[in-house]
């Protein structure tokens, strides 16, 4: 069974597999379960994207949110339906986006980096918001969002974060993260990623419990 929410402190941390093939996606997705893992997005730039969605959301990960990223036209909201995903991540606001995932109960997750983005996506009915390039605005520009976005809106910093940043993050308003090449990339062995998801896991505990 997929959730179509991300309820609680082990849905926080996304893994994104950009670039995975279907072939390895099995032994890289069971590992990353394996390490805590509970949300595992396939941007659809990667090699057969929906085959790898697929593939994830047939393995049947008990309380495992699967989605695809990179979405941004209704017809790919369409395909990662129909290929089992249920969580729409985009690196951009596209109100038609939004609307068609929530049409199909999905989570969805449209990036923003400003307070102009955010309310349009909060407008177009998003509750979840991808701060993107996180790294290029930084935790103090969370801050300043955080003071006028409505409490029930969470925020998922995505691109440059390590282990060491999630504290202060998290401080400013984080409510999880997006990891793409912190957890995988090209090359990676399946217990290699394990490893990082795991480090990653452990330390957005720990800075969650401070």
């Amino acid at each position: 069974m997929q959730p179509t929410d991300l309820p609680n402190r082990d849905h926080a941390i996304i893994a994104i597999l950009r670039g995975i093939e279907p072939n390895e996606v099995e032994a890289v997705g069971s590992a990353l379960y394996a390490s805590g893992i509970r949300v595992i997005e396939v941007p659809l730039n990667s090699p057969n994207a929906c085959l790898s969605i697929s593939a994830l959301a047939a393995a049947g990960y008990a309380g495992c949110l699967i989605g695809g990223g990179t979405v941004l036209k209704v017809d790919e909201v369409n395909e990662v339906y129909a290929a089992g995903g249920r969580l729409i991540v985009s690196p951009n606001c596209n109100s038609a986006v939004i609307a068609r995932a929530l049409e199909l109960n999905m989570q969805v997750m449209p990036g923003v980096a400003t307070a102009t983005e955010a309310f349009s996506a909060i407008e177009a009915g998003a509750r979840k918001l991808k701060l993107f390039p996180a790294a290029t605005y930084g935790p103090r520009h969370l801050r300043s969002l955080r003071a006028v976005l409505p409490d029930a809106i969470e925020v998922y910093p995505v691109s440059g974060i390590v282990a060491g940043d999630i504290k202060e993050w998290l401080e400013a308003g984080a409510n999880g993260f997006g990891f793409g090449t912190e957890i995988y990339r090209k090359g990676y062995s399946a217990a290699e990623s394990a490893r990082r998801a795991g480090e990653l896991v452990d330390a957005y505990r720990k800075a969650s419990r401070c």
